[in-house]
């Protein structure tokens, strides 16, 4: 047969837009890529980046009291205007797309501006009328944050309208317990909002190390946000004191907005899917085989569509390994085992790589080796929040299973220590580097006993 493209992208985010750079560019196809929003996708336009800036700003305040405990006199952080940081913040967003765009363009790659769909196997619908056909069609159209499905859930917003409000809120009440809801409890409270957390779980963050888990709420508590745990709103209404929240205990609150970040979903609805022969997981995912193809032989699917694991990095990953798989003889899978994340919550971040203590104590015996401290420059200046350093040793192999760092800039350290673990180092290999002093991640190559094991028989 014969096709208007080699490759169809639908999507212009960040997995999208590498596969499509990556076979145009390097490997010679065909490449066409349909976005029907801003070039960028969730992370450059409405998630990581906005976000990461956001808590920049929010740091004001922190660091001004820091400075009062290094001997400043009348350090003040002044007050925040929303709307010119936002101008600033849009404008930087703006460029980042065109840089996104223009790589495109660079490689080769025809972009439409418009919504796409499936018509079958081969042959993609723009929304401007037209037909095209490709002989491989790349599904890269990410996820989408969903409502709790409770009564008067439209006067809530969701992160997505963060980046566009108009003013800042005086009092906002946060719906979660995940990444979204804590970094965001973070920065709208060093924002000045007066800022509450409703999670309908005992603990935050699910999935991480428990003792990073307690940590990060505790700072929050620190920081000034009030915490309703095992608590969860019923329904919203709107009165004279702004939006009046309802529990499902009975317990009311009002806000000036409400914010809910209970989850993403794939993207999928009207994109023509039942055309063809692709599978639907539980979720609504698309279900694709370790290289990313679907149940048809020419569709395949990257990043948050997949609901694999649902980063940035990893969709960059998946497109970059699909388009030299399929257009540069280079097969290549991505492994989804070993991936780093990081919790931008301040003053420390939480990062983690590899296994939690909790899960590698279900699969053999283990050693722990933990350090809880409180960091040099906080300590000087008053502060009593401390950091951790977490290393999960196989017992019997001696290898380093999981890191976890609750700290200043954690996310920098486990980005390091993500090598030396992907590498298979052992306990002794982390030992015979010796410590840049005085520093926070010293701490991961002076830990020399392990504080408890677990696991095997000593469970």
């Amino acid at each position: 047969m014969s096709f208007d493209y080699d490759l169809f992208v639908i999507g212009g985010g960040s997995g999208g837009v590498r596969a499509a750079r990556i076979a145009a560019g390097q490997h010679g196809a065909k490449v066409a890529l349909a976005e029907e929003s801003r070039m960028g996708g969730t992370c450059v336009i409405r998630g990581c980046v906005p976000k990461k800036l956001m808590v920049f700003a929010s740091q004001a305040p922190a660091a001004a009291e820091e400075s009062r405990g290094y001997g400043w006199v009348g350090a003040e952080a002044g007050r925040f205007d929303w709307p010119a940081f936002r101008e600033k913040l849009h404008a930087e967003l703006s460029r980042l797309e065109g840089a996104y765009r223009s790589g495109l363009l660079a490689a080769g790659v025809e972009v439409h501006d418009c919504r796409a769909t499936l018509v079958d196997h081969h042959t993609v619908a723009l929304a401007d009328g037209r037909q095209v056909t490709a002989k491989h069609i790349l599904i890269a159209v990410g996820g989408r944050p969903t409502l709790p499905g409770i009564p008067g859930e439209e006067l809530g917003m969701v992160s997505d309208d963060l980046f566009t409000m108009e003013e800042m809120p005086r009092r906002i009440l946060l719906v979660g317990g995940g990444f979204i809801a804590c970094e965001f409890a973070t920065i709208l409270k060093g924002l000045g909002a007066d800022t509450t957390l409703a999670y309908r779980g005992g603990k935050l963050l699910r999935g991480f190390d428990e003792g990073g888990r307690t940590l990060v709420t505790h700072q929050l508590e620190h920081i000034g946000v009030t915490l309703r745990l095992n608590a969860n709103p019923a329904r919203l209404d709107r009165d004279a004191q702004g939006i009046r929240v309802t529990y499902e205990d009975g317990a009311v609150e009002h806000h000036d907005a409400v914010l809910f970040a209970t989850g993403r979903s794939p993207y999928i609805k009207g994109l023509g899917l039942e055309n063809t022969g692709v599978r639907l997981g539980r979720r609504g995912e698309i279900v694709v085989d370790e290289w990313s193809q679907t149940a048809v032989p020419s569709i395949f699917a990257v990043g948050d569509v997949t609901d694999r694991m649902n980063l940035t990095p990893v969709a960059i990953r998946e497109g970059h390994s699909f388009a030299d798989t399929v257009f540069g003889a280079q097969p290549r899978k991505v492994c989804h085992d070993l991936v780093g994340a990081a919790v931008y919550v301040r003053p420390h971040e939480l990062a983690s790589i590899g296994l939690t203590e909790e899960a590698a104590a279900e699969q053999g015996p283990i050693e722990v080796y933990e350090a809880l401290f409180r960091p040099m420059r906080s300590l000087f200046a008053g502060s009593d929040l401390r950091a951790m350093m977490k290393l999960v040793v196989d017992d019997v192999t001696r290898r380093v299973l999981g890191c976890h760092i609750f700290a200043p800039e954690a996310g920098e350290m486990i980005q390091l220590a993500a090598v030396a673990i992907g590498m298979g180092a052992t306990k002794e290999q982390f030992d015979a580097a010796i410590a840049v002093h005085p520093t926070l991640a010293e701490e991961l190559v002076t830990m020399r006993m392990p504080v408890r094991r677990a696991g095997g028989a000593t469970a």
